[in-house]
Parts: C-alpha cells; structure tokens; sequence
C-alpha cells in the first residue's frame, strides 16, 4: 500500500511495488514524482526524515536527511545592518536561505541498503512525468494564485505563469524538461550527479548570483552526509511508538504530548467535545514551552533528549493540568539530564511539506516526512528543480535576552524541524501503524491527534485523519476552522482559553493494519491518495 500526497505519486510508488520493489524502492518513485505533481511541497532541493520497519530485521531504522548550513553561514546570517532580524519573506527569497539538500543522498543510501530494483528503474515513472506532463491541480494553482510575485522570476514565469503573468490555469498539462535531464543524470551517476559537477555548478550560482545572495559552495554540496540516528521510541498504553530524534523536534513533542495524556481516560473522552480539546491542548503547551527552550541540532547544542520523554518527568508535567481550566502559557520543565540552560526559542516552520507511507509485501514499512520549507521554497528555480528556504527555521537571533538559542545559525548545523513521521507497533512488536503529516510547526498537533483518534478513540484510520484538527503551540488554542470544533469555543472560552478557529490544512498519510490486512487514509484537505494492491 502506498499512501502520498498526489495519486500520480502513489502511482508510482504501486508500480515499484507490482516489479517486485520493497518500501523503500516505492518511496524513491513517489517521492520523485511528488518533486514534480506537488513541487510547492518537497522535492530533490529539499530534505527529510526517514523512518524504515525492517520486517525481516524486526527493527526500526532512522534516517536525518535535513538540510545543513553552509559553510559560510555566520548566526548574523539573517541580521539587518542595524542588528534587527530581516523581515521574514525577505529572508525566505533568494540564496541566503539554501540549505544543502538531503534528499537526493538520503534517496541513495536508503536505496543502497533496503532497496531491491535496479536504480535507474525507480526514475522510470519520474522522467516520464517530466516529459508527458501532468494537468495542474487546482491546488497547485491556488498556491500560484496566492504568490503571482514570484511571476518576476523569469525562470518560475516561463514555467509556472502564462505570458502575461497569470497562473496557468488549473487542468493544464505542466512538463518539465529540464527536470527530466537531471534525473536522467541522477539515473545514471547516482546522487554524486547532484552534488557534485554541473548540477552543483548550476546550484551554486544560482544562490550566490541571486540578488539575495547565500555562501552554499561546491565544497558544501560535496561533502553533504545522511545521518544515521537512533530512533526516539516511547510507550503510549498498549504500543511503543517511535519518532526522530533531534534536529527534529517532532518526535520528542508528540512522544511528551501522549505521554502527558497517558493518565487521562482519553477513550472516554468524546472526539469533538470542548474536553477533548482541552486536553490536548494542554499537553501540546507543555511540549511546545520544552521544544521551544531545549531542542536544536544535537550535535550543537546539549539537547536532553531522554530526559525529556522520561516517564517519570512527562507524569510531573501531567500534573500541571487541570480538568476544568486552562494553565494558559506553559512554562518549560526541567528535564532529568538538562546541562546548559537555553532561551527560549519561539521560531515556527511555515506550513508546506509532504508525507509518504509506503507498506511492501514482506512488511516493511517507510513513514517519510519531506520538504523543501515554505511553499516553493526560496522560489530558487535550477535545472527544473526548486531549491529549500530550510535555513529560515533557524532562529534569526542567536541571542535572547543574552542567552544562547538552541537553534541559532551556525555552519554545518541542521535548523529544527517539526516534522513527525512515526511508526506505531503492537504489543507483541508488530508493526501497525504508519503515520505523518506536513504543516510547518502544526505537524505536531496533526500527528497527535490523529494518534489519539486511531488508538483511543479507535476511529478506523480515514476517520481519524479527517477529525477535525486541534491544539496549541503554547499560545493560543486551535481548532480548525469551519468545522464542528467551533460550537466548542464558547465552553473553552468559559475554561479560560484564549480559543480561535484558524485554517489547519493537515496533510496526514497513514496505513494502519486492521483484521483483514491494511487500510489506508489520506487527508481530505489535500489531494492525497491511499492505494493498496
């Protein structure tokens, strides 16, 4: 079964399947042509995370394929003269917010150690989408609607507007000729013939000619590596369910936002009542005021991981919650092992990204998180491909209130993700479930409740993703607009919520195993598929 954001892309991921691919041959081909269907969202120029169920190993594997700052990056990276943070967008377009892509690499060692179709074949799917063309989603469109400035762009003009500078229009067939040489060239050299030669020639000057330059160098793009990191894995009642480790901190937040609701009777709770809210709600501030002071790259700065998913710890922080009324603005906890005391850190991602749930016929399983940022990126077009704007969710001051951040700037370092891909197992170690979700910092309550939805209140996998959204980055409370959510905002308003009903497009893709075999869901937000065979 494959599970992605655009049935083009799970497509292509079945057809790996039906030549005999495992998951992660499926995950190469979707993720190939989600670069070309949904490039506002993920793609070559962008990173991941990646986690893999050996089935045969019966272990679980982690991949960090984020972006990293370049060599040349300074922590006044994103400073005006006058030592103010730039205004967000004006960081986000140009090469100063490149990071160096992970996913071409990640594509490669994930294929090297658990593919089994030959390399050049799990392109075939991708270069034919290239060169026939696809129809323009009106999704697609919509977000060329919401950003016709980048129709100055001469390159992002000639290939996404019309002459006249209006969005091709929804239903038009898209090809992308210039994507289809450098994945041939990929198909060929394998991911050195990104890194390395004229590809990486193209992306160098292309972010250090722009007139918002950045320092990425042929040096830089060379020398790029995966991460192999340990899995982060926790109990949640009858399952273990793990996530990744920093530099994401999504795999810690949804581990301490079940943990801190482990001692609630959440299958007692109902879904859309004003409780269910207020609880995750709760659990979410007290994540997010911990994500937010202590996680970053851990080989930057001293993030106590364990501490912070300790069982022990995630209980005091359960305390804090009361049945009847909002704690407001959490404060952070102190986790057992914390060293260095950092500032707190309120950066968020914005929303764009992708996800990818893949389960093969032997039973391993992907859950794959992948982005290139903000949608479009850094609206850096090279070679068909459009560049990251990863580098934007560093903290744009290295400095709060004199104090170090967590996620400042530096060279070589990964900016935090909130990204979440997850795998759930069983409590005799069976796989169940794989999860994820893109949604900028929102990632986390996505993931959260459609976890809560499918285990507590055993919603079969397509119920709980559509429920509607919920929770709080420690701010306001957040119910997804439009939805049967908002009659509860009057009783939350009574618990002392600042409650609001904003957008919260999700993008959820999970395969579950059922009884009789998998079930797959997409969201209904977007335009994703879930496809078994």
């Amino acid at each position: 079964m494959v599970a992605a954001g655009h049935p083009l892309a799970v497509e292509a991921g079945l057809a790996m399947l039906a030549k005999g691919g495992t998951a992660v041959d499926a995950m190469i081909a979707t993720q190939l042509v989600l670069g070309l269907v949904e490039p506002q969202s993920s793609g070559l120029g962008g990173g991941a995370f990646l986690l893999y169920h050996d089935a045969g190993q019966k272990r679980t594997l982690a991949y960090d394929a984020r972006e990293t700052a370049p060599a040349g990056a300074t922590p006044g990276l994103f400073l005006q003269p006058d030592g103010k943070p730039m205004p967000f967008q004006k960081a986000v377009v140009g090469g100063r917010s490149v990071g160096v892509p992970g996913v071409p690499r990640l594509l490669e060692v994930a294929h090297a150690r658990h593919g089994r179709l030959p390399w050049a074949t799990v392109f075939e799917p991708a270069i034919a989408v290239a060169e026939k063309g696809f129809a323009i989603s009106p999704r697609l469109h919509a977000h060329l609607g919401e950003r016709k400035e980048m129709a100055a762009d001469p390159v992002l003009r000639a290939h996404f507007f019309t002459s006249e500078g209006a969005p091709k229009p929804a239903g038009t067939i898209l090809r992308n000729p210039e994507a289809a040489k450098t994945l041939r060239l990929l198909a060929r050299g394998g991911a050195d013939a990104f890194y390395t030669g004229e590809v990486a020639a193209d992306i160098v000057a292309a972010v250090r000619g722009h007139a918002n330059p950045g320092t990425l160098s042929a040096g830089d793009l060379a020398g790029y590596r995966v991460r192999d990191v340990e899995p982060l894995c926790g109990p949640y009642r009858e399952w273990r369910l793990c996530g990744m480790p920093p530099s994401s901190s999504g795999g810690i937040a949804v581990l301490q936002i079940l943990g801190v609701l482990s001692r609630f009777d959440m299958a007692g709770v109902r879904p859309l009542s004003a409780q269910a809210v207020h609880l995750l709600s709760e659990a979410g501030r007290l994540a997010f005021a911990d994500r937010n002071r202590y996680v970053g790259d851990d080989r930057f700065a001293d993030v106590p991981t364990a501490g912070l998913v300790q069982a022990d710890y995630l209980a005091s922080r359960s305390r804090l919650i009361a049945p009847e009324k909002s704690m407001g603005r959490a404060q952070p906890g102190t986790p057992p092992g914390l060293r260095v005391a950092f500032a707190d850190d309120p950066v968020d991602e914005v929303p764009g990204t992708s996800n990818i749930a893949i389960v093969d016929r032997w039973g391993n399983a992907v859950s794959m998180t992948t982005t290139i940022e903000a949608i479009f990126g850094s609206r850096v077009m090279v070679r068909g491909l459009l560049l990251n704007n990863q580098l934007t969710d560093f903290n744009f001051q290295p400095l709060e209130d004199g104090k170090m951040t967590a996620n400042a700037v530096a060279p070589g370092k990964r900016p935090r993700s909130s990204m979440a891909p997850f795998l759930v197992y069983g409590r005799e170690g069976a796989l169940e479930m794989a999860v994820g979700s893109p949604g900028g910092s929102l990632i986390i309550s996505y993931v959260a409740k459609t976890l809560v939805a499918a285990l507590d209140w055993r919603l079969d996998i397509q119920s709980a993703i559509a429920l509607p959204n919920m929770g709080s980055r420690n701010g306001p409370t957040e119910i997804e607009k439009g939805t049967e959510l908002e009659a509860t905002l009057a009783t939350l308003k009574a618990m002392g919520h600042d409650a609001r009903a904003i957008d919260m497009p999700s993008g959820v893709q999970a395969i579950r195993r059922t009884k009789a075999g998998w079930e797959g869901g997409a969201d209904p937000r977007r335009e994703g598929l879930a496809r078994g065979r």
